[in-house]
Protein backbone atom coordinates (compact mmCIF):
# COMPACT_ATOMS: atom_id res chain seq x y z
CA UNK A 1 0.00 0.00 0.00
CA UNK A 2 2.87 2.10 0.93
CA UNK A 3 4.30 1.43 -2.43
CA UNK A 4 1.15 2.46 -4.10
CA UNK A 5 0.91 5.42 -2.41
CA UNK A 6 4.02 6.47 -3.33
CA UNK A 7 3.90 6.05 -7.01
CA UNK A 8 0.58 7.93 -7.06
CA UNK A 9 2.22 10.41 -5.34
CA UNK A 10 4.88 10.41 -8.22
CA UNK A 11 2.38 10.32 -10.70
CA UNK A 12 0.85 13.61 -9.29
CA UNK A 13 4.10 15.49 -8.83
CA UNK A 14 5.06 14.60 -12.56
CA UNK A 15 1.68 16.23 -13.82
CA UNK A 16 2.27 18.98 -12.12
CA UNK A 17 5.13 19.44 -13.23
CA UNK A 18 4.39 18.59 -16.59
CA UNK A 19 1.23 21.69 -16.73
CA UNK A 20 4.03 24.06 -15.00
CA UNK A 21 6.04 23.75 -18.49
CA UNK A 22 3.57 23.68 -20.87
CA UNK A 23 3.78 27.56 -21.65
CA UNK A 24 2.12 29.33 -24.67
CA UNK A 25 1.87 32.48 -26.39
CA UNK A 26 4.96 34.12 -24.53
CA UNK A 27 5.09 32.82 -21.71
CA UNK A 28 1.19 32.45 -20.99
CA UNK A 29 0.69 28.99 -18.95
CA UNK A 30 -2.36 26.72 -20.39
CA UNK A 31 -3.73 26.04 -17.09
CA UNK A 32 -5.89 28.68 -15.25
CA UNK A 33 -5.29 30.51 -12.35
CA UNK A 34 -2.54 31.24 -12.02
CA UNK A 35 -3.26 32.80 -8.88
CA UNK A 36 -5.09 35.86 -7.55
CA UNK A 37 -8.83 36.43 -8.33
CA UNK A 38 -8.90 37.26 -11.76
CA UNK A 39 -5.10 37.61 -12.86
CA UNK A 40 -4.29 39.55 -16.09
CA UNK A 41 -8.24 40.76 -15.99
CA UNK A 42 -9.40 38.17 -18.16
CA UNK A 43 -12.64 37.13 -16.48
CA UNK A 44 -13.50 40.89 -17.23
CA UNK A 45 -12.20 40.65 -20.59
CA UNK A 46 -14.42 37.90 -21.52
CA UNK A 47 -17.65 39.58 -20.11
CA UNK A 48 -16.58 42.38 -22.40
CA UNK A 49 -16.15 39.95 -25.28
CA UNK A 50 -19.89 38.37 -24.66
CA UNK A 51 -21.54 41.60 -23.78
CA UNK A 52 -20.03 43.10 -27.36
CA UNK A 53 -17.99 45.72 -25.48
CA UNK A 54 -14.80 44.26 -26.66
CA UNK A 55 -14.50 44.44 -30.84
CA UNK A 56 -12.37 43.99 -33.84
CA UNK A 57 -9.87 41.76 -31.52
CA UNK A 58 -7.71 40.10 -33.72
CA UNK A 59 -6.32 37.09 -31.03
CA UNK A 60 -7.23 36.39 -27.57
CA UNK A 61 -4.99 38.50 -25.59
CA UNK A 62 -1.88 36.42 -24.38
CA UNK A 63 -2.43 36.77 -20.88
CA UNK A 64 -5.66 35.00 -21.20
CA UNK A 65 -4.95 32.19 -23.83
CA UNK A 66 -4.92 29.57 -20.43
CA UNK A 67 -7.88 31.41 -19.53
CA UNK A 68 -9.81 30.51 -22.26
CA UNK A 69 -8.42 27.26 -22.85
CA UNK A 70 -9.43 26.44 -18.89
CA UNK A 71 -13.22 27.93 -20.08
CA UNK A 72 -13.78 26.25 -22.91
CA UNK A 73 -12.38 22.91 -22.18
CA UNK A 74 -12.90 22.61 -18.48
CA UNK A 75 -16.85 22.15 -17.93
CA UNK A 76 -17.65 25.82 -17.68
CA UNK A 77 -18.59 26.32 -21.10
CA UNK A 78 -20.34 23.40 -21.34
CA UNK A 79 -22.23 24.27 -18.59
CA UNK A 80 -23.15 27.81 -20.13
CA UNK A 81 -24.34 26.97 -23.54
CA UNK A 82 -26.78 23.86 -21.88
CA UNK A 83 -27.69 27.05 -19.66
CA UNK A 84 -28.53 28.97 -22.61
CA UNK A 85 -30.07 26.17 -25.06
CA UNK A 86 -32.10 25.24 -21.55
CA UNK A 87 -33.67 29.45 -21.79
CA UNK A 88 -34.35 29.03 -25.62
CA UNK A 89 -36.38 25.81 -24.93
CA UNK A 90 -38.63 27.48 -22.77
CA UNK A 91 -39.25 30.51 -24.72
CA UNK A 92 -39.74 28.36 -27.52
CA UNK A 93 -42.41 25.82 -25.65
CA UNK A 94 -44.23 30.06 -24.41
CA UNK A 95 -44.10 30.81 -28.33
CA UNK A 96 -45.33 27.76 -29.98
CA UNK A 97 -45.75 26.78 -33.79
CA UNK A 98 -49.11 28.31 -34.98
CA UNK A 99 -49.35 25.12 -37.10
CA UNK A 100 -49.29 26.51 -40.41
CA UNK A 101 -45.85 25.54 -41.12
CA UNK A 102 -43.79 29.29 -41.13
CA UNK A 103 -42.79 29.79 -37.76
CA UNK A 104 -39.02 29.45 -37.98
CA UNK A 105 -35.49 29.60 -35.98
CA UNK A 106 -32.48 30.35 -37.65
CA UNK A 107 -29.17 29.11 -35.82
CA UNK A 108 -25.71 29.90 -36.84
CA UNK A 109 -23.59 26.67 -37.61
CA UNK A 110 -19.97 27.72 -36.25
CA UNK A 111 -19.83 27.51 -32.10
CA UNK A 112 -23.31 27.67 -32.45
CA UNK A 113 -23.67 24.02 -34.11
CA UNK A 114 -20.74 22.81 -34.69
CA UNK A 115 -17.84 23.19 -32.70
CA UNK A 116 -14.33 23.96 -34.23
CA UNK A 117 -12.73 24.28 -30.12
CA UNK A 118 -10.03 21.30 -31.55
CA UNK A 119 -8.93 23.99 -34.49
CA UNK A 120 -8.26 26.63 -31.87
CA UNK A 121 -6.97 25.21 -29.62
CA UNK A 122 -4.08 23.86 -31.91
CA UNK A 123 -4.15 27.87 -32.93
CA UNK A 124 -3.38 28.61 -29.81
CA UNK A 125 -6.52 30.67 -30.12
CA UNK A 126 -4.55 32.84 -32.52
CA UNK A 127 -5.85 34.97 -35.41
CA UNK A 128 -8.37 33.91 -38.22
CA UNK A 129 -6.43 32.34 -40.82
CA UNK A 130 -9.07 31.70 -43.88
CA UNK A 131 -6.60 28.89 -45.47
CA UNK A 132 -5.86 27.33 -42.67
CA UNK A 133 -9.83 27.13 -41.59
CA UNK A 134 -10.81 26.37 -44.92
CA UNK A 135 -8.42 23.24 -44.69
CA UNK A 136 -9.86 22.17 -41.53
CA UNK A 137 -13.75 23.15 -42.25
CA UNK A 138 -13.29 21.04 -45.25
CA UNK A 139 -12.56 17.65 -43.19
CA UNK A 140 -16.41 17.67 -42.02
CA UNK A 141 -14.64 16.62 -38.68
CA UNK A 142 -16.17 19.67 -36.43
CA UNK A 143 -17.86 17.97 -33.29
CA UNK A 144 -21.38 18.92 -32.88
CA UNK A 145 -22.48 20.58 -29.17
CA UNK A 146 -24.43 18.56 -27.24
CA UNK A 147 -26.71 20.77 -26.00
CA UNK A 148 -27.97 22.55 -29.33
CA UNK A 149 -27.94 19.17 -30.83
CA UNK A 150 -30.91 18.35 -28.67
CA UNK A 151 -32.40 21.62 -28.80
CA UNK A 152 -32.33 21.63 -32.59
CA UNK A 153 -34.72 18.17 -32.26
CA UNK A 154 -36.49 20.39 -29.43
CA UNK A 155 -37.65 23.05 -32.02
CA UNK A 156 -38.08 20.06 -34.63
CA UNK A 157 -40.56 18.58 -32.60
CA UNK A 158 -42.37 21.88 -31.87
CA UNK A 159 -43.37 22.54 -35.55
CA UNK A 160 -41.02 24.64 -36.40
CA UNK A 161 -38.99 25.15 -39.70
CA UNK A 162 -35.37 25.49 -38.89
CA UNK A 163 -32.53 27.10 -40.99
CA UNK A 164 -28.87 27.16 -40.63
CA UNK A 165 -27.29 29.82 -41.41
CA UNK A 166 -23.48 30.35 -41.98
CA UNK A 167 -20.78 32.54 -43.44
CA UNK A 168 -19.10 29.29 -44.37
CA UNK A 169 -18.06 29.69 -48.39
CA UNK A 170 -20.90 27.72 -50.17
CA UNK A 171 -18.79 27.01 -53.23
CA UNK A 172 -15.71 25.67 -51.28
CA UNK A 173 -17.67 24.12 -48.08
CA UNK A 174 -21.00 23.10 -49.50
CA UNK A 175 -20.43 19.39 -49.25
CA UNK A 176 -18.29 18.95 -46.04
CA UNK A 177 -20.75 21.24 -44.35
CA UNK A 178 -23.47 19.23 -44.87
CA UNK A 179 -21.98 15.92 -43.98
CA UNK A 180 -21.04 17.65 -40.88
CA UNK A 181 -23.89 18.46 -40.03
CA UNK A 182 -25.46 14.59 -40.42
CA UNK A 183 -22.72 13.10 -38.95
CA UNK A 184 -23.30 15.11 -35.96
CA UNK A 185 -27.10 14.71 -35.59
CA UNK A 186 -28.23 17.52 -37.30
CA UNK A 187 -30.74 15.83 -40.12
CA UNK A 188 -34.12 17.44 -41.17
CA UNK A 189 -33.04 21.50 -41.17
CA UNK A 190 -34.96 22.81 -43.49
CA UNK A 191 -32.67 25.09 -45.65
CA UNK A 192 -28.62 25.24 -44.99
CA UNK A 193 -27.87 28.88 -46.53
CA UNK A 194 -23.94 29.00 -46.53
CA UNK A 195 -22.55 32.41 -48.33
CA UNK A 196 -22.46 32.55 -51.94
CA UNK A 197 -19.97 33.85 -54.58
CA UNK A 198 -21.85 37.49 -54.19
CA UNK A 199 -21.74 37.78 -50.80
CA UNK A 200 -17.55 37.26 -50.55
CA UNK A 201 -16.08 40.20 -48.81
CA UNK A 202 -19.55 41.27 -47.11
CA UNK A 203 -19.64 41.39 -43.63
CA UNK A 204 -21.63 38.87 -41.32
CA UNK A 205 -24.36 41.61 -40.77
CA UNK A 206 -24.88 42.27 -44.24
CA UNK A 207 -24.65 38.93 -45.16
CA UNK A 208 -27.28 37.22 -42.95
CA UNK A 209 -29.74 39.97 -42.77
CA UNK A 210 -30.08 39.66 -46.65
CA UNK A 211 -31.00 35.84 -46.14
CA UNK A 212 -33.10 36.63 -43.38
CA UNK A 213 -34.70 38.97 -45.36
CA UNK A 214 -35.46 36.60 -47.93
CA UNK A 215 -37.07 34.08 -45.52
CA UNK A 216 -39.21 36.29 -43.89
CA UNK A 217 -40.05 37.51 -47.80
CA UNK A 218 -40.82 33.93 -48.45
CA UNK A 219 -43.64 34.24 -45.49
CA UNK A 220 -41.71 32.77 -42.51
CA UNK A 221 -41.96 34.46 -39.39
CA UNK A 222 -38.13 34.17 -37.58
CA UNK A 223 -39.28 33.60 -34.13
CA UNK A 224 -35.90 32.92 -32.58
CA UNK A 225 -32.46 33.66 -33.84
CA UNK A 226 -29.11 31.59 -32.03
CA UNK A 227 -25.67 32.99 -32.84
CA UNK A 228 -22.35 32.81 -31.19
CA UNK A 229 -21.30 35.89 -32.12
CA UNK A 230 -23.34 39.71 -32.18
CA UNK A 231 -22.76 40.06 -35.62
CA UNK A 232 -25.10 37.02 -36.61
CA UNK A 233 -27.59 38.49 -34.66
CA UNK A 234 -28.13 41.86 -35.88
CA UNK A 235 -29.55 43.84 -38.73
CA UNK A 236 -32.70 43.01 -40.63
CA UNK A 237 -35.51 41.00 -39.61
CA UNK A 238 -33.34 39.74 -36.79
CA UNK A 239 -36.07 37.55 -35.53
CA UNK A 240 -38.77 38.04 -31.92
CA UNK A 241 -35.57 37.36 -30.29
CA UNK A 242 -31.96 36.21 -30.17
CA UNK A 243 -29.83 34.08 -28.11
CA UNK A 244 -25.93 34.98 -27.85
CA UNK A 245 -24.40 31.70 -26.90
CA UNK A 246 -20.74 32.05 -25.42
CA UNK A 247 -17.19 32.46 -27.69
CA UNK A 248 -14.43 34.05 -26.65
CA UNK A 249 -12.49 32.36 -29.11
CA UNK A 250 -12.28 34.78 -31.87
CA UNK A 251 -14.26 37.66 -33.37
CA UNK A 252 -16.47 38.12 -36.09
CA UNK A 253 -17.44 41.41 -37.48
Amino acid sequence: MAALGLRRWWVTVLLVGLLAAVQVADGAPWFWPPGGDDPGGCLSWRVMVEANNAKFWRAVPAPCVGYVWAYMSWGQYGRDVGSAADQIAAYASQAPAAGDGLDAWVLDIDDTCLSNLPYYQAKQFGAYDPAAFKAWASRGACPGIPAMVRLFWVLKGGGFRVFLLSGRDEEALGASTAANLAAAGFAGYDRLILRSVGYRGQSSVVFKSAERRRLAAEGYRIRGNVGDHWSDLQGDCAGDRVFKMPNPMYFVP
